[in-house]
């Protein structure tokens, strides 16, 4: 099982659990196959997507993986907690 791989467990066994935005806005998400989808969007987000933001943790706010990500600002936020991180990144 790859780095990655484990994170993305770690996405999965929060499912349903409050993150919060670099901003502070709550927000849960579900899931469905390799995708999530935010509570406060109507949009799925890829696991390539957070494979792709992945390899560039640590990163200082969303603004940074915007260009390479969809909804950068919640894949920040999920990849930077720390249940997911685990003061790996962070």
């Amino acid at each position: 099982m790859t780095s990655f791989d484990l994170v993305w467990k770690r996405i999965r066994a929060h499912t349903g659990e409050k993150f919060h935005t670099i901003r502070g806005i709550e927000f849960t998400y579900i899931m469905e196959q390799d995708r999530l989808c935010p509570s406060r969007t109507i949009y799925w987000i890829a696991k390539n997507d957070f494979r792709k933001a992945y390899r560039m943790a640590p990163v200082d706010g969303p603004s940074v993986i915007c260009n390479d990500v969809r909804g950068p600002s919640y894949v920040w936020a999920i990849l930077h907690d720390k249940r997911i991180a685990e003061g790996k990144w962070k």
